[in-house]
């Protein structure tokens, strides 16, 4: 008989007992003829199982987020409740819940928001009040349906309450893959919204790998002309993937 430990990191172990024997079978005595070797048991290993193997729970995109304390210290970060994660979705993408958009067709992809389909680690740096985003998806459309929206709507017109917001968004290259066999993207998007004293300008990066069903989004956003961080971007892009992915 033999144990095997099977569990995440952050779930409780479960032990799986896996007994596999064959019988021998003995000769009471001499027969003539060809000799039966005895068979004696024989031990068979689990198949390894990958993340995206595994069935998702309603708790895996926060398991699979990288943790606050993982990011880097000029970005504190706190976990998002789950009541708030679908008020930060319309920042990322530019385009605010039940919003007009022109063209039409160019919503951004439905996506659930609930804790069985996202999580997100916000980390802020307080002086420029740029922020640091880790959202995970599970339950994620194929990466290429994604860039196939981006290049269709690359620009639009989203209104909301009298408020029209100028969204442009515009694909970088790929991002190098942190994990072997996923798939990556990169995008630029600009939020121009209101006019005049009140015209606010949000400027976004976003990097994405995906595996399987499950994906990672890293965006750093600053608003105005405030500086970009590429490094402090590509840093916890590489940690978040990881981290989901193999750790």
């Amino acid at each position: 008989m033999v144990w095997y430990l099977v569990g995440g990191r952050r779930g409780a172990a479960v032990a799986c007992a896996v007994l596999v024997s064959v019988a021998a079978a003995g000769c009471a005595q001499t027969v003539p003829g060809t000799p039966v070797a005895q068979v004696g048991s024989v031990e068979i290993a689990p198949p390894a199982v990958s993340r995206s193997d595994r069935q998702h729970d309603p708790a895996i995109p926060a398991e699979l987020a990288l943790p606050p304390e993982r990011f880097p210290a000029r970005y504190p970060a706190v976990s998002l409740p789950a009541h708030a994660v679908a008020r930060a979705g319309p920042d990322l993408t530019g385009v605010p819940a039940g919003a007009r958009v022109d063209p039409p067709g160019c919503l951004p992809p439905e996506q659930d928001y609930g804790p069985a389909g996202t999580a997100m680690v916000v980390g802020t740096d307080e002086k420029s009040r740029a922020t640091l985003t880790v959202e995970v998806v599970v339950g994620a459309a194929p990466l290429v349906e994604l860039a196939a929206h981006l290049a269709e709507c690359d620009a639009v017109q989203a209104t909301h309450r009298g408020i029209t917001a100028t969204v442009t968004t515009q694909r970088e290259a790929d991002p190098p893959a942190p994990v072997d066999g996923i798939g990556t993207l990169a995008l630029a998007r600009t939020v121009d919204s209101g006019s005049g004293d009140a015209q606010v300008t949000r400027r976004l990066q976003t990097r994405v790998a995906q595996s399987g069903d499950i994906r990672i989004l890293v965006t750093y956003m600053v608003f105005d002309r405030a500086v970009s961080d590429p490094e402090g971007l590509g840093a916890v892009f590489r940690d978040a993937v990881t981290y989901a992915l193999t750790e």
